[in-house]
This record gives structure tokens, C-alpha cells and sequence, in this order.
């Protein structure tokens, strides 16, 4: 039953890396690869607990409703134009210039909210400053390297790194003091060379900017656009308050913005029918959050059945706790981070000194690895699925553009870890 859930998971894996060549939807694919699995477990016989299957996919509809929450909120404030206040600000067309703005932008926004919502803002940035599309394409894989990295410095900026810290296996001080730097190399390794590929300057879509601005005021979209960033950054906040998960605090902010909006265009028939809620979530990528729903569903099959916990059992007799969040930190691109740093913390438990201590090197270079791993190919990360939706992305088009400097990046900031670890913070 094992090897077959393995070939099938391969076989699926390649069927939604070779998207356009086979030219069947990623979504599809990923539906169907989860049901299947699922199916194997089930007809093996080992199968016997609905409420483990009810268990992933209560955990895989926080995120899902996380995200289409996240989404909602920025279709509604672009609807409303309400970008144009950063977008104005950032004057240059300059390529080399603008990328290194949208990576830092990203890598700060993404350790005070997380990677997934910041990709998704900033993805809807990018419309409005890069027009043409394939060159839209490579800040669009800054983005994603850029979110992964500031998340992984941060006790809040990523799912990984929340979970270690809920859990007591690091604190919000120490995991900034050692990984800021690392994660800081991890993002401008990549983003110098790709910014050295680069030349020229980017077009705007000024058109539509000023359609956005004539059709809704300027102080609406100032309103929809505060409302908007204060829901996303209050949703750590309201988890921090009330112990739910992120998932609540980010519907009451869609919540309280339907009801904004529905009162401001009250008194206007054409400006209703075109902001209101109930419009832009036909807006809204559903077929993305069909992917995450799939792949998701596909690698907790995985994960109940115990295919991770055995690879984590092997990667045990390695010896070396970098080696091994290395290697994590690499599979991370491949399935989803969440399991496997469940999966090492069930191996490894807290102990009272040493690397396994509280703070302890393994559990801040695993923060790392796991956050920022998942750059390396598209789907390694939420951020990346996210942006691979709303963009459209090749998945081969990233590997071939991006992946490479997203592994240079990624052992670069391991080794920086490294040598932080060995010789100055721990000395």
C-alpha cells in the first residue's frame, strides 16, 4: 500500500509540475490525486476512523478559509483603488531599482503579518506597477522568496515557525536574534542575481489606475485600504487575544468590510453592483483554493498513513542536527512544512539543555530551513501557491528561472545559520 501511495503521489506531483505541456489544470489534478490516496488508505483495510480524515480537513480548511478570506480583503481594497496610496509612492520604473524595493517591502510586511497574506498583497501591487507579464513573473518569484524569508525570522510570519513557538520550543527574541540574518542572506543572494539579469525600465498600467480612481473616490479608497491592511494586521492580534485560529480573526475583518461597503454604496445603484463583496468574491482565484484543498488533502494522506514520520525516523540516523534541518528544509519544497516539522518535534522533545533546549540551535535552524526551503520550487510553500494562482505561473518556468537561485540563496543563509551558531552565538 505504501509504495503505491508513493508512485501515485510522484506520478500526481509530475502531472501538476508538467501543467501546461499535458495541458490538464493543476486543480484538477491535485483534487484527484487526494481521492485517490485517500481511496488507497481507505481499501487497504488499515482505514478505519472518519475522524482522522475530518482532522486534516479541518486543518486544511483553516488555511482554506484563511486564504479566500485574505483574498477577498485585497481584491476589495484594488477594486477601490486603494493601492494607488502605496503605488504612487514608489515613483522609479527603473527594473533593477523596483525589485530590490518590492523584495525588502515584502520581506518586513511578511514578518508583521505572514508569507500568505503578504504574497497576495503584494501580487496585487504588482499589477498596477508591471504591466507586461512575463517580466511581472520574475518580481512575482521575488515576492515569493522574499515572504518566505521574512516569515522565517519571525514568531508570527510563518505557519512553521507559529507552531514551534506556541509549542515553547523557541521564544519571540531569540528566534529574531538568530535568524534575522540568515533569513536576510537567504533573500538577497537571489535577489542581487536575478536583479543583475534585469535591464531597462517597466511599464505601468496608468490606464487602469485612473479608472480605478475615477470609478470609486479617492477617500473611499484610502477608507477600503486602511480597513483592509488594519484587518490583516489585526488578525495576529485577535489570535493572540482570543486563542482562535487565524483563520476567525481574518473573517471578521472581511465581515466588518462587507458591511463598510455595503453602507457606502447604499445610495448608489452602479457603484454597489460593481464593490460590493458578493461581486468581487466572483473575482476571487476559486481555482487556486481548489489546488491548496488537493495538494494539502494529498500530503496529510501521507502523513496519516505515516509515510513522514518514517522519513523523518531516517533522517534521524543522519547525526547532525544541520544536516538534517538542511535536508528538511529541502523536502519542505516538495511537501508541505507543516508535517514535517510536526513530524521532528514528535521525534525530538524539549529537553532541559543543548541543541534540543528551548532556543536551541536545531529548533532555530529548523524555523529557518522549514520557512524558507519551500522557495526552492513554487509549490513548496503557500506563498508560492498563491502566487502561482493569481499569477499563472509555470511551474517550469519558475524552476528553470528561479529555482536555482532560490537553492544558492537557501544554503547560503544555512550556512550563515551555521556559522552563527557554531562560532558567535553559542560561543
Amino acid at each position: 500500500m505504501e509504495l503505491l501511495m508513493i508512485i501515485v503521489f510522484i506520478v500526481g506531483y509530475a502531472c501538476i509540475a508538467l501543467e501546461h505541456p499535458i495541458k490538464v489544470n493543476k486543480s484538477a489534478t491535485a483534487l484527484l490525486l487526494a481521492v485517490v490516496l485517500w481511496s488507497i488508505y481507505a481499501l487497504s483495510g488499515s482505514f478505519h476512523e472518519t475522524e482522522h480524515l475530518v482532522v486534516h480537513l479541518g486543518e486544511t480548511a483553516e488555511i482554506l478559509f484563511f486564504l479566500l478570506g485574505a483574498m477577498t480583503i485585497v481584491e476589495t481594497v484594488d477594486k477601490h483603488g486603494g493601492f494607488a496610496i502605496i503605488t504612487d509612492k514608489i515613483k522609479t520604473t527603473d527594473k533593477r531599482k523596483l525589485l530590490w524595493i518590492i523584495g525588502l517591502i515584502t520581506f518586513f510586511m511578511s514578518a508583521v503579518l505572514d508569507n500568505l497574506t503578504t504574497a497576495i498583497v503584494m501580487v496585487a501591487l504588482l499589477r498596477k506597477l508591471v504591466s507586461d507579464k512575463k517580466e511581472r513573473w520574475f518580481f512575482a518569484g521575488m515576492v515569493i522568496l522574499a515572504a518566505n524569508a521574512g516569515g522565517a525570522w519571525s514568531p508570527i510570519g510563518d505557519v512553521t515557525t507559529i507552531m514551534l513557538w506556541i509549542k515553547g520550543n523557541i521564544t519571540s527574541a531569540m528566534i529574531i536574534k538568530e535568524t534575522f540574518l540568515p533569513s536576510l542572506v537567504s533573500m538577497i543572494v537571489p535577489l542581487a542575481v536575478i536583479s543583475c539579469t534585469m535591464k531597462g525600465n517597466v511599464q505601468r498600467h496608468a490606464s487602469s489606475e485612473k479608472a480605478e480612481v475615477t470609478s470609486a473616490s479617492r477617500l473611499q479608497g484610502r477608507i477600503i485600504f486602511f480597513l483592509g491592511v488594519g484587518a490583516l494586521l489585526f488578525t495576529p492580534v485577535f489570535k493572540t487575544i482570543t486563542h482562535l485560529p487565524p483563520y476567525m480573526g481574518i473573517l471578521l475583518g472581511l465581515g466588518l468590510i462587507w458591511i463598510v461597503t455595503e453602507l457606502m454604496h447604499k445610495n448608489n445603484p452602479e457603484g454597489y453592483s460593481r464593490f460590493n463583496i458578493s461581486s468581487i468574491l466572483q473575482r476571487v482565484d476559486t481555482p487556486s483554493v481548489l489546488f491548496f484543498l488537493g495538494i494539502l488533502m494529498a500530503v496529510s494522506c501521507l502523513s496519516e498513513v505515516g509515510l513522514l514520520a518514517q522519513l523523518s525516523t531516517q533522517l534521524d540516523k543522519i547525526g547532525d542536527i544541520y544536516l538534517i534541518n538542511i535536508i528538511i528544509g529541502l523536502l519542505s519544497s516538495i511537501v508541505d512544512n507543516v508535517p514535517l516539522v510536526a513530524a521532528a518535534m514528535g521525534m525530538y522533545p524539549i529537553a532541559e539543555a543543548g541543541h534540543f533546549a528551548v532556543d536551541g540551535a536545531f529548533w532555530e535552524m529548523l524555523a529557518y530551513c522549514a520557512g524558507t526551503g519551500g522557495s526552492i520550487l513554487i509549490i513548496g510553500s503557500a506563498a508560492g501557491v498563491a502566487v502561482m494562482g493569481m499569477e499563472k505561473i509555470d511551474f517550469i518556468w519558475y524552476l528553470k528561472k528561479i529555482s536555482l537561485w532560490a537553492l544558492i540563496g537557501y544554503l547560503a543563509g544555512a550556512g550563515t545559520f551555521y556559522m552563527l551558531s557554531r562560532f558567535v552565538l553559542h560561543t
